[in-house]
């Protein structure tokens, strides 16, 4: 016995509403899913940063992914979309340590007030510099342009390091939760 077309309709059109609704009750993909997430409690990084290296809140091409020995594979920091001649700002208050070129790259280093002993160090390639050695940079002043070459992603992006002494650690956990968050922010009612 063959259904009712009317029946058939009805069915579809439900499980189109229901992975709909599905899809739509369903949370967000997390920022970092193809990246890696940020270290949840890690105390040896302060959320100190107060804006993105570039842009409002740039796609993260390739996270951080430490290596399992020193000289192992991995990568070292995150890497960024940013457009040539993008301004590079710097994520929190500190003082230029190095600003030059290092194998062909221009890179700018950050030591960062207040972190510790040793502080904490951020990195920026390739970046024309536009600071020099020990100028005092407060959070979000332009330290650099993108350079338009000596990328090592297949398109245009900044490499975001981070370091303290000689460690690697995630720079994205320098960010506080409201400038990692996805989507605009929503205001409730109050009832």
């Amino acid at each position: 016995m063959r259904a009712n077309p009317c029946v058939r309709v009805c069915a579809r059109l439900t499980l189109l509403l229901v992975f709909t609704t599905t899809a739509l009750l369903a949370p967000p993909p997390p920022l970092f899913a193809a990246a890696g997430s940020p270290p949840a409690g890690d105390t040896t990084v302060p959320a100190v940063g107060r804006t993105w290296p570039v842009g409002l809140r740039p796609q993260v091409l390739r996270g951080w992914d430490p290596p399992a020995t020193v000289y192992g594979r991995g990568h070292r920091g995150v890497d960024l979309t940013a457009a040539p001649g993008a301004p590079v700002r710097a994520v929190a208050a500190g003082r230029v340590s190095f600003a030059g070129r290092v194998a062909g790259k221009g890179v700018v280093s950050v030591e960062l007030a207040g972190t510790g002993d040793p502080p904490l160090r951020t990195t920026y390639e390739p970046v024309t510099a536009s600071v020099e050695e020990g100028t005092e940079v407060a959070p979000g002043e332009v330290i650099g342009t993108v350079a338009a070459s000596g990328s090592h992603c297949t398109a245009t992006c900044v490499h975001w390091g981070l370091r303290r002494g000689e460690s690697y650690l995630n720079p994205l956990s320098l960010l506080p939760a409201w400038l990692l968050r996805r989507g605009p922010s929503r205001l409730l009612p109050v009832y």
